[in-house]
């Protein structure tokens, strides 16, 4: 009986787990309140004066579905719309391609930091910075890209006035500035495809490009699935490079959506409907989001 009591009083209690719930708690709610001040509220307010008519003069009057009307048969809506589906287009085929190549290219030849870097560094230009650096070097009169041209003998090309040139300019100028990141995004992805598979393909006879074919890009579907996302969904809302450098001009050539929305907004101060306008592009950009999700089976891996 002493022997049993002695063991008894000898063993260690159990300490009660802690909650940490509270704490969690603390921690996480500066980012909530953020989230709910500068995301949450300001999106509901958006969608309620998307249903008003609303000035700087007035008070938002409730209106319906007026804005929406109006929209559907604003044709400088549906120009403007047509002007960001090409610059998507352009910008995410580019760069996808561009930062591919970058990324293969880094893993078969070189992981130095040194060149991660360098690859990293046009994404630490702000936009804005970018647009006036390139506004100088394709500028017609005094571009140095310009005079190069004239120099090799071809004649000037006026990449920011000319309607043809102007979205393929502005989305190439984002493609250099972006191109890095991306690159090491799709870098980050390869490293996470096992070696062996490469070194059997190799056995078996396979080239580079078979290597590529057969086992890159089906194993780097994942992660090339949500750069894509994410790419589209910047692309949509490209705003810096063409207020800094083309205005929406020439003859609304390259007057993009958030451009638009812009100066519906801060030009013309029609609040309402520019609140419309967002929110169209925000359900544009859902079903563009959950269409390519579900069509690149983004959430399965073939290493399962």
């Amino acid at each position: 009986m002493s022997t049993a009591t002695t063991s008894t009083r000898s063993a260690p209690r159990r300490r009660r787990r802690k909650d940490d719930t509270k704490l969690a708690l603390l921690f996480i709610a500066p980012a909530s309140v953020g989230l709910l001040v500068f995301l949450v509220w300001p999106l509901l307010t958006g969608i309620y004066y998307s249903f008003t008519e609303y000035t700087t003069l007035t008070p938002p009057e409730w209106v319906g579905l007026a804005n929406y009307q109006q929209m559907l048969s604003d044709p400088i809506f549906w120009t403007s719309l047509k002007v960001t589906i090409l610059y998507v287009v352009i910008n995410i085929g580019v760069q996808t391609v561009v930062a591919l190549v970058i990324a293969v290219l880094m893993q078969r030849l070189t992981q130095s930091t040194l060149l991660r870097s360098l690859v990293l560094a046009p994404y630490l230009v702000s936009n804005v910075v970018a647009a006036i650096v390139f506004l100088w070097i394709l500028d017609t009169q005094l571009g140095i890209f310009n005079i190069f041209l004239q120099w090799i003998g071809f004649d000037p090309v006026a990449f920011w006035a000319n309607e043809t040139w102007v979205i393929p300019t502005v989305a190439l100028v984002n493609v250099w500035r972006h191109m890095g990141y991306t690159a090491l995004l799709l870098f980050a992805g390869l490293q996470s495809i096992p070696s062996h598979l490469y070194e059997a393909a190799r056995t078996e006879g396979a080239g580079e490009i078979t290597q590529f074919r057969r086992i890159t890009l089906p194993l780097l579907r994942p992660i090339l699935a949500l750069v894509l996302i994410m790419t589209i969904i910047g692309s949509f809302q490209v705003f810096d490079t063409v207020s800094v450098t083309t205005q929406g001009g020439p003859a609304d050539a390259s007057r993009v959506l958030q451009m638009y929305i812009y100066q519906n907004a801060f030009a013309e101060y029609e609040f309402g409907y520019a609140s419309a306008l967002s929110v169209a592009l925000l359900v544009i950009l859902m079903i563009v989001t959950f269409a390519q999700y579900w069509m690149s089976r983004a959430g399965q891996s073939d290493l399962d």
